[in-house]
């Protein structure tokens, strides 16, 4: 016997399924890339987009509701506050000094004397 699933519930799954997709490449972007700004770029971005996804897939599934209606205004925050966090989170983290990672410098574990620590940025960026 074959079950009938709603074309709704199949278009939730579906974003549902994306958004997950990229959450998963949010993660993978934050444990392997070498530094702050790379894995702040990496969540940044695709966490957004995930979260969008997923969230477009919950109101969906939900029809026209008051609960998709909340879901829809936290999605607004959520796609105007996270980009301006991580934005904010790299400009402080740069006015800082924290280092800009290139192909010249290593990680310290990587060097072959473990007495000299990672190399200097050589990256000047925003003067």
């Amino acid at each position: 016997m074959i079950a009938c699933v709603p074309l709704q519930e199949i278009i939730a799954a579906l974003l549902m399924g994306l958004g997950l997709i990229f959450l998963v490449g949010s993660m993978v972007g934050m444990l392997r890339l070498p530094d702050f700004y790379s894995r702040v770029h990496a969540s940044g971005n695709s966490e957004t987009l995930g979260t969008l996804l997923v969230f477009l897939g919950l109101a969906v599934y939900n029809g026209v509701s008051i609960t998709s209606a909340k879901l829809l205004i936290i999605l607004m925050f959520i796609f105007v506050g996270n980009p301006i966090g991580s934005h904010i989170l790299t400009k402080a983290a740069y006015k800082t000094g924290h280092p800009v990672w290139t192909k010249k410098t290593l990680p310290a574990d990587m060097l072959p004397d473990s007495n000299i620590e990672g190399g200097e940025a050589d990256a000047n960026l925003h003067h």
